[in-house]
């Protein structure tokens, strides 16, 4: 387990050597001059100006140079300046990454407590009406974005319950329940989606596992079949389902941009959207660093669950 727990390691920080390099080239090779882009109409702008924003943003340095430059700051937690604020790029990456990270939790924890028992049940009740009807409450799931549903549930509660606070953000230490209710909507919005993903998946891997040779011999020693699903079949079932898990959880935080933007919550998308819109690269350039490298370390923790779960998992 040591032994796979550390060549995971090595091969999480290559990967992130990778990110770093991509995010890097990313913001350097959009078409144009990005001193240009930056200061758009703006042409009272002298050309002493623009060298003098262009040194400052460390772009007349060559590209080598810049790189490393900026790992190495970045290495030591400093993503850079703000062009439009001046302020540190990390610090206003951290003062709204709680918000989505909340926001990304809560979704994620709802649909797994319920993922798990909705597809022991489906998998329970292999073609009976029960099972079709949660079928199609997944297929429906799956295919209706979360977006989608905000902007529903929003409606919703606008004719059910015209007082019930549906967007905005309050923080909890200064309004518990204003928080909290404030929270459902967008919560159940991002988990309804990846529940059914969940639901599914779990299921099929369960019809797989139920049908292999070491089920039926639990079956035939006299086992009941909640002892054989719960005991046998689910921990067996439970790899590919990691799998999904892992990258669910990585577009969830994805999904949980868009969703700021639909219940007005000064996450760490809006923030994301902001930049682009003003052309704050270094912010930019910040916050992809800070999303691909989220996305890479929940599959290195799945990864390890991997082994976990199924001790025959190794290193290839």
């Amino acid at each position: 387990m040591l032994n796979y727990a550390l060549r995971r390691l090595l091969d999480l920080l290559v990967v992130l050597f990778g990110v770093s390099v991509l995010v890097f080239l990313m913001i350097r090779l959009i078409p144009g001059d990005a001193v240009q882009i930056l200061l758009g109409a703006n042409t009272e702008v002298t050309p002493e100006q623009i060298t003098e924003l262009r040194g400052k943003l460390g772009l007349d340095q060559p590209l080598l140079t810049q790189y490393a430059g900026w790992l190495s700051a970045a290495l030591r937690g400093n993503l850079g300046q703000s062009v439009w604020t001046g302020a540190p790029v990390s610090g206003e990456i951290l003062s709204r990454l709680p918000v989505t990270l909340e926001l990304t939790v809560l979704p994620l924890l709802l649909a797994t407590t319920l993922a798990v028992p909705l597809g022991m049940l489906t998998a329970a009740s292999h073609n009976s009406r029960l099972e079709q009807v949660i079928r199609f409450f997944t297929i429906a799931g799956i295919t209706t974005p979360a977006f989608w549903l905000g902007t529903l549930f929003i409606y919703l509660a606008f004719v059910i319950a015209p007082g019930w606070p549906t967007i905005g953000y309050v923080p909890f230490r200064d309004d518990p329940a204003g928080h909290l209710s404030r929270m459902i909507l967008p919560t159940v919005a991002l988990a309804l989606p990846m529940l059914a993903g969940l639901v599914r998946i779990l299921r099929s891997s369960l019809l797989e596992v139920l049908g292999q040779d070491f089920i039926r011999t639990a079956r035939s020693k006299g086992l009941t079949e909640r002892s054989v699903l719960y005991r046998h079949a689910l921990r067996n079932a439970m790899v590919p389902l990691l799998t999904v898990l892992g990258i669910q959880a990585g577009y969830l935080f994805g999904g949980a941009i868009v969703v700021e933007q639909v219940f007005a919550i000064p996450g760490f998308g809006r923030l994301v959207v902001g930049a682009i819109n003003e052309r704050n690269y270094a912010l930019v350039q910040g916050a992809i660093l800070i999303v691909t490298a989220g996305f890479v370390l929940i599959n290195f923790v799945v990864d390890l669950l991997y082994a976990v779960v199924d001790p025959r998992v190794e290193y290839g």
